[in-house]
């Protein structure tokens, strides 16, 4: 009969910080930390990469020179989190400084959920991007052809028919039918 491997408490875990990243190995991996613990998935795979390019490429058309998209994007804080979200979306004017250290309003964080970060995007990074002042996380589901919204006021509103995104300093909600989001992808 096996026994069970105990688990490491978490006080015992390694520590991580913005500083450690550096020394990681360029390997293909993504490293991400929150409130010091690591998180490693793979690189995304085609698939996802092109379901995020298609995201950006509406999110670009929608806000003009109002806000800029960046994929994947960067959310960090010293010393301890640093997250790599798939879609961001942030307000102009951009920090002078251009490092993402600097950014501190962010309009919309998406994850792509893979078999890998479904885990991590859901139970651990929405709840992270929330607490630092992401106004709205979107999770896409490929498999279930669906978006998990979450804000502060409401968690996991499932959309499967159009997502809609309303920033206040735009005039019109952003409207994207799911079935041409994820046509082909």
């Amino acid at each position: 009969m096996a026994m069970p491997v105990p688990a490491t408490p978490p006080s015992l875990l390694p520590r991580f910080t913005l500083g450690d990243l550096d020394a990681f190995p360029d390997d293909g991996q993504r490293y991400e930390i929150i409130q010091g613990h690591l998180l490693v998935t793979p690189q995304p795979k085609s698939g996802h990469q092109f379901l995020a390019a298609e995201l950006t490429a509406a999110l670009v058309t929608y806000l003009g020179p109002v806000a800029r998209v960046a994929a994947p994007g960067v959310v960090e804080r010293a010393p301890d989190v640093h997250l790599e979200p798939d879609v961001l979306v942030v307000p102009t004017p951009l920090p002078e400084s251009m490092e993402w250290a600097d950014f501190r309003d962010h309009w919309l964080a998406v994850e792509i959920y893979s078999r890998s970060s479904r885990i991590y995007d859901h139970d651990y990074k929405r709840d992270a991007y929330l607490a630092l002042g992401v106004r709205e996380v979107w999770l896409v589901d490929r498999r279930q052809r669906s978006i998990l919204v979450s804000t502060t006021a409401v968690r996991d509103r499932v959309v499967t028919e159009t997502i809609s995104w309303h920033p206040p300093e735009m005039s019109q909600p952003f409207e994207l039918p799911l079935d041409r989001l994820f046509r082909g992808v």
